[in-house]
């Protein structure tokens, strides 16, 4: 939540920051500002709303070089409006600040400041930082940002300018997402690689209580001792045409095409032919052999993928698997055992609830695997081991390829458990292998049904409330359509196990309510059929998504979807494209901004 950039270089510095902002505007956008030195005056420029706004208001005419820093917000500390928004002034205005995160304390510090004469004009926590730097600021820049940011509690990546020093900036990180990229020259720092993946791909990753002076010509970075500290670097392998639109109207169109290259990016670089490679993990096979329990443990969409790896694990590999929303995991004291083996998944690998899950896990002496998605991020960084997702950069809110490849790694990983244990047969085990060779293609033809999803989102966008119903993987599988409508089409929807419909659900299927209802698990067919009636019975209209061809289906359902068949197992990696296609094409219906839906953010970094 919130994006941050930093240039320090010879080059136009408003343009790159300015870039760089739409380039992390999925992190937020209730308002943009920058904040550069123009002579000898340190500029800040900030207004409410979009960055299209922020560009408008700065005009065509400012041609500053040198350092700067920008801000695009995600409102956690008062409204959206102009006096809110990022940079924030020192009370001298020689200083500029710009943050994401919260500070936990900053009341506290507050009434510390004005005690000590200052005045503050805005309701956020980011402007005690500015004014607690000038507070320690004895003419060593360096000093007084590491002696502020001491005295802060909570989570921070900071951009900070100061009047006396035009062509540097300094960064500081602690909980939040902050990235040095280094250049020739110049050099940056963003809340994420796409922000200056046009300019470098050579990217320096810090640690938390990190802080680092930023010039054109060198990066110090010194850690929380005030020691200088050396940080690795990582060569990003995609290109920027990977977090461009490509003539796509909408990133998560985009994103859902992206979807067979991606899944084919995450199976093939774990076989060898058609064998899955042994060497997932640098964890011998005796762990897994006495393995008595697995815990999940995600947030939002991944949440959702871990309801459906679940399912998979137990069947495959016959082991207890415990799935667990972030935010509640590490509050509710968990009872976890030093034997057991907690997989966190966060596709940007900076989710603060699911990073906190993480910690606590290490703390009771568990083993930790992570399915991320960002190389090089803190979860991946603290896990003991991490399996890549590789579904490539994601920039709309909404995620699509990200899930899609979550699944895919909740498989392979199932597989390779499976295999260890020796809980199925030889062919079984080969065949399910087959099945996830297939996804790519299996994806291709999904994407084919998309006229299909399209002419009947035009018969229902108006709906008021939808209902998704499923058994089995098909119920996580529903939980996940569920979230994709509601998230970018402000639809009502929910997402029940078919079973529960007789328990009170079904008082609420009314005349034309809109029921999706996945059927990709042959063992639990009829029980569907049997669950379809019940809603039409009531009035309802009835999407049905099934990969088998029974004439059923289509008699009592107002519409169905017919897909290739596939294992049942792996089906939802594909599976979900309809329901992606369905709640994008629904959005689009309704004029709604598809990549940037009201009131979120694409990487949740605050609690």
């Amino acid at each position: 939540m919130c994006g941050i950039v930093g240039y320090a270089g010879s080059k136009k510095t408003v343009d790159i920051l300015l870039d760089g902002l739409l380039r992390l505007e999925y992190r937020g956008y209730d308002s943009a500002g920058l904040s550069f030195v123009d002579g000898d005056e340190l500029k800040v420029i900030k207004c409410k709303g979009r960055i299209k706004n922020l560009k408008e208001f700065v005009g065509e005419g400012c041609v500053v070089c040198g350092a700067g820093i920008g801000h695009t917000r995600w409102a956690t500390h008062g409204e959206p409006n102009d006096i809110n928004s990022h940079p924030h002034l020192s009370g001298n205005k020689k200083l500029s600040v710009v943050h994401n995160g919260i500070i936990e304390n900053y009341l506290q510090i507050k009434e510390f400041l004005i005690n000590k004469g200052f005045i503050f004009i805005s309701d956020t926590d980011t402007e005690v930082i500015s004014h607690l730097i000038e507070f320690y600021y004895k003419g060593n820049f360096l000093e007084a940002v590491q002696d502020a940011v001491k005295d802060l509690q909570g989570s921070y990546a900071l951009a900070v300018m100061n009047a006396e020093h035009p062509d540097a900036f300094i960064a500081a990180k602690k909980d939040s997402p902050l990235i040095i990229g280094l250049g020739e020259g110049e050099n940056f720092a963003a809340s994420d690689i796409p922000a200056i993946i046009a300019h470098t791909k050579r990217m320096l990753v810090l640690e938390d209580g990190d802080i680092a002076y930023v010039s054109p010509d060198s990066v110090y970075v010194y850690d929380s001792f005030k020691i200088p500290a050396e940080r690795s670097e990582f060569i990003v392998s995609w290109d920027i045409e990977e977090a461009e639109k490509s003539g796509y109207e909408h990133f998560m169109i985009k994103e859902i095409h992206d979807e067979p290259a991606a899944a084919a990016a995450c199976i093939s670089t774990r076989f060898k032919g058609t064998e899955l490679n042994g060497e997932l993990f640098d964890i011998p096979d005796e762990y897994f052999k006495k393995l008595d329990k697995i815990w999940i443990v995600a947030c939002g969409t991944a949440y959702h993928a871990g309801v459906a790896g679940k399912y998979v694990l137990e069947k495959l590999a016959r082991i207890n698997v415990e799935v667990d929303i972030a935010s509640e995991f590490r509050y509710r004291k968990p009872v976890i055992k030093k034997d057991d083996l907690v997989i966190i998944i966060s596709q940007s690998g900076e989710t603060i609830d699911t990073l906190f899950a993480l910690r606590e896990a290490k703390n009771s002496g568990a083993k930790v695997i992570s399915i991320v998605n960002v190389v090089g991020s803190t979860i991946a960084r603290e896990s003991d081991n991490v399996f890549y997702s590789y579904a490539g950069p994601e920039i709309a809110v909404a995620s699509t390829k990200a899930y899609n490849n979550q699944l895919l790694s909740l498989f392979l990983i199932s597989a390779h458990i499976a295999r260890i244990r020796q809980n199925v047969s030889s062919d079984e085990y080969m065949d399910f292998l087959s099945d996830i060779l297939r996804i790519p293609d299996y994806i291709k033809a999904v994407l084919e049904t998309k006229d299909e999803v399209q002419r009947f989102a035009s018969l229902c966008f108006n709906a008021k409330s939808v209902f998704f119903i499923g058994r089995g993987l098909d119920f996580a599988l529903s939980m996940e359509g569920s979230l994709k409508l509601k998230e970018i089409s402000y639809i009502h929807s929910e997402a029940y196990a078919g079973g529960e419909l007789k328990h009170g659900t079904i008082a609420l299927i009314e005349e034309g309510t809109l029921v999706v209802c996945p059927v990709t698990q042959r063992e639990l067919f009829d029980k569907m059929i049997g669950n379809i009636k019940e809603v039409k019975a009531r009035g309802a209209t009835v999407l049905a998504i099934s990969t088998f061809d029974d004439v059923r289906l289509d008699m009592i359902a107002d519409n169905v979807i017919h897909l290739p068949r596939i294992n049942d197992l792996v089906a939802p990696a594909a599976t979900i494209t309809v329901m992606q296609l369905f709640a994008y094409y629904m959005a689009v219906l309704k004029g709604n901004d598809v990549d940037k839906p009201r009131n979120l953010a694409k990487s949740v970094t605050v609690e």
